[in-house]
């Protein structure tokens, strides 16, 4: 039995949808494979739980003997378990194939490994990673259902910020789905505005589960109403035809260009800026975003300027090495700026906001997110209160990772100069 099959099997399995992908590669590197002929006897009850029981072909039947009505007949198949209980506990059922049964069993030695520190790490506890994996640390309530939070310690909004939303929702999807399959694109809409004070519960619908792609289509709720979707699509690697067309602008190297707190601290001294503005950016609170991010150009929401504009960015911190950590944090970091620049030709004189309504990403090539990364942005149109850009993001070596769309809501919220209304 190929080991890799064995793996992909355990990223099926609900009870393990939790584990990181590290966790289910040390499963399946222990487990036992054990086949019982039909009528035999897997577990009776009052032995001793030798481990934990995933069925992986055939069908079994399970019978409580202190109940013999055949209306409470259950049936274990493909992907159910048995025998989760604590070491040292015994069976309290019986169980019996049906068929010729394959089973892979779990010793009860290695039942830590049922127990990661979190759903992208099997050792390190949430506190030590970086701020935006801790953001996209999802609590698994049941069995496709995830729970997320907005920690105090993340940018504030006046609502859940949008990558927050598409973040964690392709957390939850990526979860349900085995570590071989990764994502290649993603569509997502947003209904209503999130509230950072109340937690997230995120419903995931396994669409379909085939042998090289895989989909999922996930829903966001709070208050008891859906307030954000997205539909997921997942693929295991293959090999194929390969061009690349798109071509990387030629701009500064991140290691060139000032942080967001070297930019923060020359506006605060510069001498040519007015003093007013200088106090006012002095008197505000800076916290710094869970992505580091390096402008290749001026960038003001107070001045006129050309519809599209470049960044470099990558996640403060090291990352767990988990390859959908690192698209989900891509995800997260992909709402930044990107609709403001929507805005960009139309900021004369005036103060505006830019709003998702939806957006998408295809992934074409493998990333990591805690290495910087090119993110190219235009604004081709805006119309009827709306905007639209395009989005391409390459890796150092020029390569196109991924591409982007979104569209935004935008509007004026007041003019610059407008004079202060009474409040009497």
């Amino acid at each position: 039995m190929e080991h890799e099959s064995v793996i992909e099997f355990l990223g099926q399995v609900p009870l393990l949808q939790r584990l990181p992908s590290s966790s289910h590669r040390k499963i399946a590197d222990v487990v036992e494979v054990k086949r019982y002929e039909s009528g035999e006897y897997v577990a009776r009850d009052g032995e001793p739980v030798a481990g934990l029981c995933f069925i992986w072909d055939g069908q079994a039947e399970v019978s409580d003997p202190s109940n013999a009505d055949d209306g409470n007949r259950l049936f274990l198949k493909k992907y159910d378990y048995f025998g989760h209980g604590s070491t040292g506990s015994t069976h309290q059922v019986n169980v019996v194939a049906l068929s010729t049964l394959t089973c892979f069993i779990l010793p009860n030695k290695y039942r830590c490994l049922l127990q990661p520190k979190s759903i992208w790490n099997a050792d390190e506890t949430p506190e030590n990673f970086s701020l935006v994996e801790h953001i996209l640390h999802l609590e698994p309530l049941d069995v496709n259902i995830f729970r997320g939070f907005t920690p105090p310690d993340a940018p504030a909004f006046r609502q859940v910020f949008g990558g927050q939303f598409i973040g964690q929702a392709l957390a939850a999807a990526s979860k349900t789905v085995d570590c071989f399959k990764l994502l290649h694109s993603l569509h997502a809409t947003f209904i209503l505005r999130g509230d950072n004070n109340v937690p997230i519960i995120y419903q995931v619908d396994r669409v379909r589960d085939g042998n090289n792609f895989a989909t999922r289509t996930v829903e966001a709720k709070q208050h008891g109403s859906v307030i954000f979707t997205l539909i997921a699509s997942f693929q295991k690697e293959q090999l194929g035809f390969e061009h690349q067309t798109a071509s990387v602008p030629l701009v500064p190297s991140p290691e060139t260009l000032l942080s967001m707190e070297e930019l923060q601290e020359r506006h605060m001294t510069d001498p040519r800026l007015p003093m007013e503005y200088r106090i006012r950016v002095a008197s505000k609170k800076f916290v710094p975003w869970p992505i580091e991010i390096r402008f290749c150009e001026k960038y003001s929401t107070r001045e006129e300027s050309k519809p599209s504009f470049n960044y470099w960015f990558r996640a403060r911190g090291k990352l767990s090495d988990d390859p959908a950590l690192h698209r989900c944090v891509v995800a997260y970091a992909s709402d930044l700026i990107f609709a403001g620049v929507s805005l960009n030709p139309h900021r004369k004189g005036i103060i505006a906001s830019a709003l998702s309504l939806d957006h998408s990403m295809w992934f074409h090539r493998p990333l990591k997110a805690d290495d910087w990364l090119l993110y190219v942005i235009e604004s081709p149109t805006a119309y009827g209160g709306r905007g639209f850009v395009t989005g391409r993001i390459y890796n150092r070596k020029g390569e196109l990772v991924v591409s982007l769309t979104q569209e935004c809501r935008i509007r004026k919220v007041k003019d610059l100069h407008e004079p202060p209304k009474s409040k009497l």
